[in-house]
């Protein structure tokens, strides 16, 4: 079974151990550690991971600062940790390029549910190991064995083509006027949930609930900010959208469109 590449970046040694812990019984066992912004950069400059943990409050450059340095590299969710617990905080992280926002104290095995939900968005549920019983002994020791398989191929394209933008969900790609635009995994996640269901109006709690998978953690903030960076991709003017557009009172819907838009070339 394919097991997902995590990176704890905090600089807390009791946290890292903690999480690695936990991580360890349900399953995982590529977990790697950082305890600087900079170290994070040099890992994920040297390796794919499938998700980061990060922590807000780093010696150094703090993780809101690095975020847009390991977007440059990577397209695998970020987790914040924080315990700054403002609508401003949260929202910042977003705007950098975070997936998803824990603050502390926090709950191990709710951090663990949120890796597992962000994970199955981005590999499938191949890519995550399901909960096993404890067979590592006191210390919390990984299992041994090969901590990553090769993925099995996908053996259907499924693209989705809206004119001035598509969408190729086999790759994980969104292309705008043939050019491949990067996108976090949620950011992408989203815009797929709205290609799936074209001219379709969904409220912001039942975006939450259908992407997110948290109905109970609805998050109108969370929402908009991503509706927002997909309208900074998609959109010639983002302030005056034509393809994401809001329905006031009502909520969200993507118009299928097809073809060039009045005005370009």
């Amino acid at each position: 079974m394919n097991h997902a590449a995590i990176l704890l970046v905090d600089d807390e040694a009791s946290i890292v151990e903690l999480i690695k812990t936990v991580l360890y019984k349900e399953g995982f066992t590529d977990i790697d550690s950082a305890g600087t912004g900079e170290a994070a950069i040099l890992a994920c400059q040297s390796k794919v991971y499938d998700l980061i943990v990060l922590d807000v409050m780093l010696p150094g450059r703090s993780g809101i600062d690095i975020c847009p340095f390991l977007r440059q590299t990577t397209n695998a969710p970020v987790l914040f940790l924080s315990a700054r617990i403002s609508d401003f905080d949260k929202l910042t992280g977003f705007a950098v390029g975070g997936d998803d926002y824990i603050t502390k104290p926090f709950n191990p095995l709710e951090l663990v549910a949120r890796i597992r939900s962000q994970l199955r968005r981005y590999l499938g549920d191949a890519g995550v190991p399901e909960p096993v019983q404890n067979k590592e002994g006191q210390h919390g020791q990984p299992p041994q064995g090969n901590a990553r398989q090769e993925r099995q191929p996908l053996q259907q394209n499924i693209s989705y083509d809206f004119g001035r933008f598509q969408v190729d969900e086999t790759a994980g790609e969104l292309r705008v006027e043939g050019e491949v635009v990067t996108c976090p995994a949620l950011v992408f996640q989203l815009l797929l949930f709205f290609c799936k269901h074209p001219n379709r109006l969904f409220t912001k709690s039942e975006l939450y609930e259908r992407v997110w998978g948290e109905a109970a953690l609805s998050d109108d903030n969370t929402v908009m900010v991503h509706i927002h960076r997909i309208r900074e991709r998609i959109e010639m003017e983002p302030a005056n959208p034509v393809y994401l557009v809001n329905v006031r009172g009502l909520g969200y819907k993507l118009v299928q469109r097809s073809g060039k838009e009045k005005g370009q070339a």
